[in-house]
């Protein structure tokens, strides 16, 4: 079921024809009052934007534009007026001597952070000859996810350790049975329950998940998929740097160890 906010946010996307830019609007809604200048409470955001709608809010802290904070939620990153009367989804840039992804500098902070808290969960193939190490969101139903993991050799003979988290790309519920859990959430449970992750997740992406073992255990499947959709992970695979920045997508070994080196 989706959200009040999601389906807002929906419904805004949508909202995009010419007619809408016709004329600029004469005044601000009557039932939104205009925020006046005041100091920065994380306390009051977060109880004002959860009175409002529904959101579970995380922190807050303040964002590098003066009036405004930044507001960590189970839905993502958002902006918020000091308020909490007006939010933004979007993406902060900073212009100074370069542009700069303001927001992508927060959601490293939080990547990193989530990085140790999942770090025991992690199916780890280490480098024997560690210069890196990059956690990747992967999933056995995902032909890149595959193909990087058949090169694995090649990234560990180059130095770089990987570390899988899991990521169900249809999702933690069925979608035709809600209250059970997909197949793919099963599967994936399957191998980061296994006595063997390595040899399960090996298996899993040579026979495109047709070779799992069933197994049953409390890994934190569910907790993955949900925190990786808040530091806006949205496919498999997706990169994560130590420095918490996110490069979506498969990189060949070679060209993966030439980005790490500029970093």
């Amino acid at each position: 079921m989706k959200t009040l906010l999601s389906a807002a946010l929906s419904l805004g996307m949508l909202v995009t024809s010419s007619s809408v830019f016709a004329k600029a609007p004469e005044q601000v809604p009557s039932n939104i009052a205009r925020p006046e200048a005041q100091a920065f409470n994380a306390e009051a955001i977060k109880s004002a934007l959860e009175s409002k709608i529904e959101i579970n809010v995380m922190s807050v802290r303040q964002a590098p534009m003066p009036g405004l904070a930044e507001v960590f939620t189970d839905q993502g990153l958002f902006y918020s007026s000091l308020d909490g009367s007006y939010i933004i989804k979007g993406t902060l840039f900073g212009v100074d001597q370069k542009v700069s992804n303001l927001t992508e500098f927060a959601l490293a902070d939080l990547r990193v952070e989530g990085m140790g808290k999942f770090s025991d969960s992690m199916i780890v193939y280490p480098a024997k000859d560690e210069k890196h190490v990059v956690t990747v969101y992967t999933d056995y139903t995902c032909t890149f996810c595959r193909k990087l993991h058949a090169k694995m050799d090649q990234y560990n003979k180059l130095g770089i350790t990987i570390r899988y988290l899991p990521y169900p790309r249809f999702g933690i519920y069925d979608r035709e049975n809600p209250s059970e859990y997909s197949e793919n959430f099963q599967k994936l449970r399957s191998i980061w329950c296994h006595e063997d992750p390595n040899l399960a997740m090996d298996k899993a992406k040579e026979s495109n998940g047709q070779n799992i073992a069933s197994r049953i255990c409390e890994a934190p499947i569910e907790a993955n998929f949900n925190f990786a959709r808040q530091i806006g992970v949205s496919a498999t695979p997706a990169i994560v740097f130590e420095n918490g920045f996110l490069l979506p997508g498969f990189r060949e070994p070679a060209d993966l160890k030439a980005i790490l080196e500029t970093l």
